[in-house]
């Protein structure tokens, strides 16, 4: 059964950095394009992220210069380094897996940034 795990989330300070990562099982992982979304209250998900399976990489114009995507074939991740964040940064972030016909998301983890 496919499955996606999330951690790394927590507190952080303004101008700090905080390192997501996404462990994947279930899912034959170099076929998927893998994906952060972020979701703040009241707000729509949005794409935040997204590393293919030959590591095309696309960010979200709010994040770019300040994050980085990568991926671990041997070990299956996703990671996301987020630096210099922001109070407006402050959401519940997830990892989601994408390939023809297959779409999977993991539970999220709360990142909050304080000023």
């Amino acid at each position: 059964q496919a499955r996606l795990v999330e951690s790394g989330g927590g507190p952080v300070q303004a101008g700090g950095s905080l390192r997501l990562s996404c462990a994947a099982s279930g899912i034959t992982f170099s076929f998927y394009a893998m994906h952060w979304y972020r979701q703040a209250p009241g707000k729509q998900r949005e794409f935040v992220a997204g590393i293919d399976n030959v590591e095309r990489i696309t960010y979200a114009d709010s994040v770019k210069g300040r994050f980085t995507i990568s991926r671990d074939g041997a070990e299956n991740t996703v990671a996301l380094q987020m630096n210099s964040l922001k109070p407006e940064d402050t959401a519940v972030y997830y990892c989601h897996g994408q390939r023809f016909g297959f779409d999977y998301w993991g539970q999220g983890t709360q990142v909050t940034v304080s000023s």
